[in-house]
C-alpha cells in the first residue's frame, strides 16, 4: 500500500550545536551536498509510489529537517512534540500547526517527547524509546490519547539516543533491530515479542544503517549498512540504499528525514 509521508526541505541545515555524540560543530556541514542527497530519498520514495508533503523549513531551526522528530500520527490523530534541548524547542509546535491547519486532530503534550524518534507503529502496538529523549510519562499520554498499547524499551548507548536509530519496522508485525542499543530487560522484550527479528550488527548500527524505511517490501536504507541489506535481500525485501552522511553528520539517516501519516482524516 502507498504511505504518505511528511518531509521538510533542508533549506536551513547546519550543525551549529551538539546535542548528540553524532555533532561536531567544528566539522560543519555542506548544505547543498545535504540538499542534494535529501532530494535523492525524496525521489526514491516517489519511485516507490509513496506520497510526500512537505512542511516549510524555518531561518534559525538546523535540525527542522528531521521530520520524524515533530510528532507521531496514528489512526489520524497527531500526537505532538516536546524536545528536550531548547535548540528545537520551536519545531513541535511547528509540525503541530501544520496538521491542526489540515484538520487533524492534535494533542500538545505535556511531556517531552520527539514524536517518532521514539515512537514506531506496528499494526498493533506502538514501541517507545525513553532513556536520552522522550519520557515514559509521554508514553502513558500517547497511549491514552492514541488508544493503542505502547511498550516501553529503556536505551542505554548514547550513540543511539533516539529509538528510530537503534530499530526500526520491517512491516506491521516484525521489526530489525541492535541488541547493543537496549537494556537487558528492553532486550528480553523483544526477544519475546519479535522471536523471527532481523538483528544488526555493531557496524551497520554505527552507520544508521537501523534508521530506515519499510513499506513491508522495500526498505531504504543508509548505502553504508552492507550486511544488514544483504540479510534483508535474504528475507526478501527490496533493498534502495541511498547515501545521507551529510546528514548524518547531525545524527540523521532516511528515518529521521520521513513522518509517516497514517490514517487520513
Amino acid at each position: 500500500m502507498p504511505r504518505r509521508f511528511l518531509m521538510c526541505p533542508p533549506e536551513h541545515f547546519a550543525v551549529e550545536y551538539a546535542i548528540n555524540p553524532w555533532m561536531d560543530p567544528a566539522a560543519g556541514a555542506d548544505r547543498a551536498v545535504a540538499i542534494r542527497q535529501w532530494e535523492g530519498l525524496k525521489a526514491a520514495y516517489e519511485s516507490l509510489g509513496h506520497e510526500v508533503s512537505l512542511i516549510e523549513p524555518i531561518e534559525g531551526l538546523p535540525d527542522m529537517v528531521f521530520a520524524a522528530n515533530g510528532a507521531l500520527v496514528v489512526g489520524g490523530r497527531v500526537y505532538g512534540a516536546r524536545f528536550a534541548f531548547p535548540q528545537r524547542a520551536a519545531e513541535g509546535p511547528a509540525y503541530l500547526r501544520w496538521f491542526a491547519e489540515r484538520g487533524y486532530p492534535t494533542l500538545e503534550p505535556e511531556h517531552v517527547n520527539e514524536g517518532e524518534g521514539d515512537f514506531l507503529t506496528m499494526d498493533e502496538i506502538v514501541l517507545a524509546g525513553t532513556g536520552f529523549r522522550t519520557r515514559v510519562a509521554a508514553h502513558h499520554e500517547a497511549q491514552e490519547f492514541l488508544g493503542r498499547p505502547v511498550i516501553s524499551l529503556r536505551l542505554v548507548d548514547p550513540r543511539f539516543y533516539h529509538l528510530d536509530t537503534a530499530l526500526f519496522p520491517l512491516d506491521g508485525r516484525n521489526v530489525a533491530y541492535y541488541p547493543g542499543a537496549f537494556s537487558e530487560g528492553s532486550r528480553e522484550v523483544l526477544r519475546r515479542l519479535f522471536p523471527d527479528a532481523v538483528l544488526a550488527t555493531a557496524d551497520d548500527a554505527a552507520v544508521l544503517g537501523l534508521n530506515a524505511v519499510s513499506d513491508g517490501v522495500n526498505v531504504v536504507i543508509n548505502a553504508e549498512a552492507g550486511d544488514l541489506q544483504l540479510e534483508l535481500k535474504r528475507r526478501g525485501y527490496e533493498v534502495i540504499p541511498v547515501d545521507l552522511s551529510e546528514l548524518r553528520k547531525a545524527g540523521g539517516g532516511p528515518k529521521c528525514c520521513t513522518l509517516e501519516i497514517r490514517g487520513e482524516n
